[in-house]
């Protein structure tokens, strides 16, 4: 049976970029573009040569991509100018790129209110824009803005805007949901109706998130004739985003009910890619990912019930729909208050600690680690530190700077600035090393004292010297004069690997010093440091 084959078209560094508090710079999307030709996505929209410097800057690097043809965007002509004329168009053209892809109105509402011009123009505008780039050998995408509420509206007007471009030469028309409001069963109905008028292997489907179907709508034009898929990583875009195409391109792939019938251009190895590049963009927008997304999360394959991990360690397919690894996750074993014995015993062994269910260290554990949560610690979200507690009491681990004592201190002074100041004395291989330091708020402070110092820690300076501060919260668990605080300091360093640590403590510099003393035993033993002496 031959397969029909999807084509995934790209738009992070132009949707994406309309996200509110997202800049990309020409180098970010330089990053981003060579990940997406790397994955292997058809269609890479650059941006819209001529609206903003970036843009224009972008475009006139040279690109060469391997298997992604990089697109411009822009919009169809202006009314009472000729095609060849026109400003917009033109800096398309001089983009010199293989495709493009033109936004124009398909919904009449819009062609009156916005553009201020007879249906009848709006037609001719998209008619001679499309018949300017096929003449110059460009492969043409037109996008009908709001086509679905336009549809309902007017479906005949609608149609014919579909046409006005496709008669002309386009490869593709782009049915775009651009307010994201449309549903499933209303994207299957109308796309059934298009497709009498217009091939399926010349439509497309360009879904926004504003009702949470983004993906839904994208997967149900497919089913119903579409073969053109556009989106994000990531869902990035304005508002709720785009359709997500970390989610979209696995679901093609490894979904038997489209995998059965469709192909992409993507190779099979390169969907273990698809972790890695939706984590590349939040690198680069230096932002948290977010550990939910469906197939790339860090959430993803996460288990924390004692009855869901010891059937997933039986077979991993009774919570799983699929294998982590195939898209380049992992999968992993959450140890909380509600674990089992099966959540500590998986946990150890990612960890390399193999040990026999029966051994008496596990239930030790167990009870720590419940007794530990019953105060306010929580293991889920600190790998790190539930290491670090697992190797005490399981194995041994060595000793390396041993705090001796710690002093901070808050003051105004004349000219009302706040001073944060810390001062910590550290004993290494016996020696007492004293260190100080300032920061914007105490537990700054007391951060720079240790690792501005590490010069003089001897042994372990090399190893610390890298150790960054990625992210610190801290939260109340309870209210009153008594109050618990629990403070989660998130840690990287040059290697890229980011580990989590915890600290709790009714006073909220010793839950940050016990948090931040677990990152510096964190980041030493796993170098492989030499212990104290």
């Amino acid at each position: 049976m031959n397969k029909e084959r999807l084509y995934i078209f790209d738009t992070t560094l132009r949707d994406g970029a309309q996200t509110q508090g997202v800049d990309f710079s020409v180098d970010d999307k330089l990053k981003i573009a060579l990940a997406l030709d790397n994955l292997g996505v058809d269609y890479i929209e650059g941006g819209w040569p001529g609206a903003n410097p970036t843009d224009t800057e972008f475009f006139q690097k040279k690109h060469e991509f391997v298997n992604s043809k990089l697109t411009s965007f822009g919009m169809t002509k202006r009314s009472g100018r000729s095609a060849d004329n026109d400003p917009g168009l033109s800096a398309l053209s001089n983009a010199n790129t293989p495709a493009v892809c033109l936004v124009g109105k398909s919904w009449d509402f819009h062609v009156d209110i916005a553009l201020g011009i007879s249906n009848e123009e709006n037609l001719k505008n998209i008619s001679e824009s499309t018949k300017h780039f096929v003449k110059e050998k460009k492969e043409f995408l037109f996008d009908a803005e709001h086509f679905f509420d336009g549809y309902k509206a007017n479906s005949k007007y609608a149609i014919s805007c579909l046409k006005s471009a496709l008669d002309e030469g386009a490869r593709w028309i782009v049915l775009c949901d651009t307010n994201g409001g449309t549903l499933p069963h209303e994207i299957t109905k109308i796309v059934n109706e298009v497709i009498k008028v217009i091939p399926g292997k010349n439509l497309g489907i360009h879904a926004h998130n504003d009702t949470g179907n983004a993906v839904a709508n994208s997967l149900a034009a497919v089913w119903a004739g579409v073969r053109h898929i556009q989106g994000t990583i990531n869902g990035l875009g304005e508002r709720c985003g785009n359709a997500n195409l970390m989610s979209l391109i696995p679901t093609f792939f490894l979904k038997k009910d489209f995998s059965s019938k469709f192909e992409l251009q993507i190779k099979p190895e390169n969907i273990k890619n698809l972790t890695e590049c939706s984590r590349l963009l939040d690198e680069i927008l230096n932002r948290k990912p977010n550990k939910h997304l469906p197939y790339v999360g860090a959430a993803a394959f996460s288990h924390k019930g004692g009855l869901h991990v010891s059937a997933v360690q039986k077979d991993p397919k009774t919570y799983e729909h699929i294998n982590p690894e195939e898209v380049g996750n992992s999968r992993n074993i959450v140890v909380s208050d509600q674990s089992g014995k099966s959540n500590i015993i998986s946990r150890l062994k990612t960890i390399g600690i193999e040990i026999k269910e029966s051994d008496p260290k596990i239930k030790k554990l167990l009870d720590e680690v419940k007794d530990r949560e019953f105060i306010g610690y929580s293991y889920d979200g600190a790998d790190a530190s539930f290491e670090l507690l697992a190797r005490r009491i399981i194995s041994e681990i060595p000793r390396y700077i041993l705090i001796q004592e710690y002093d901070v201190s808050v003051k105004k002074d004349s000219y009302g600035k706040i001073i944060s100041s810390a001062r910590a004395q550290l004993e290494v291989d016996g020696e007492k090393i004293v260190c100080e330091g300032e920061g914007n708020g105490p537990v700054n402070a007391l951060d720079n004292a240790i690792r501005q110092n590490v010069d003089k820690l001897n042994k372990y300076t090399k190893y610390l010297k890298d150790l960054k501060l990625v992210d610190y919260k801290v939260r109340i668990l309870n209210t009153g004069t008594e109050a618990i605080t629990r403070v989660s300091i998130e840690s990287t360093d040059s290697k890229g690997k980011n580990w989590f640590t915890i600290g709790v403590s009714a006073n909220i510099i010793d839950a940050s010093f016990k948090a931040l003393v677990d990152s510096l035993d964190y980041k030493l033993f796993k170098d492989k440091a030499p212990a104290s002496k």
